[in-house]
């Protein structure tokens, strides 16, 4: 397909459109303009892209996976858009929220409380103001993108601060006791 080819574009364009209504349709924010940007924004990357296409599935199952990609990333930076950082840094602690186990012994709810604590004192002691709030609104589920927009920073910066906080709360993690194995562990279970 080259950019010059009005006709495919076109087809392209409602093939896409219908996909991505079937695959938005229980997302409210996905009205029929956001369909129309995600399909324009899509093209364009199809187009950038095009040969990259393998063959290995149909172009339109490619161009499709594309457009879905696209979308809901935008849909996921137009979830946080009006929320402010503040508030998801000070919505309650900003370590991982421990689903309750209700099968768990008295110990392992101890010890999932205890490394919670842990992980608080650490984010608290060790990391820089900064550290803390990029790592609290990540631990949130904020997207990296959406937090370098509101500490004014870009995204790579922003890879390099949750990193380096990262780092320091595995160190502190670790200097306690505990492995990645035994955090992962508890988080999940």
């Amino acid at each position: 397909m080259k950019a010059g080819d009005e006709s495919a574009i076109a087809d392209l364009r409602d093939a896409l459109r219908r996909n991505l209504r079937k695959a938005l349709s229980p997302h409210p924010r996905a009205d029929e303009s956001f369909l129309e940007d995600a399909v324009q924004d899509s093209i364009l990357r199809i187009i950038q892209r095009v040969n990259q296409f393998q063959g290995r599935s149909r172009f339109l199952t490619w161009a499709t996976s594309i457009a879905i990609h696209v979308a809901m990333g935008e849909l996921r930076r137009k979830r946080w858009q009006d929320v402010s950082l503040d508030d998801v840094i000070s919505d309650a602690t900003g370590s991982p929220n421990f689903a309750i186990d209700r099968q768990a012994t008295p110990d392992a709810e101890l010890e999932r409380k205890s490394l919670r604590a842990l992980m608080e004192r650490v984010i608290e002691e060790e990391l820089t103001e900064k550290q803390r709030t990029a790592l609290r609104a990540e631990l949130k589920g904020m997207p990296q993108a959406e937090i370098a927009r509101h500490l004014g920073s870009n995204r790579n910066a922003m890879y390099k601060l949750t990193h380096d906080a990262r780092k320091k709360l595995k160190a502190g993690l670790e200097a306690a006791g505990y492995t990645a194995t035994d955090v992962a562990t508890m988080v999940t279970r």
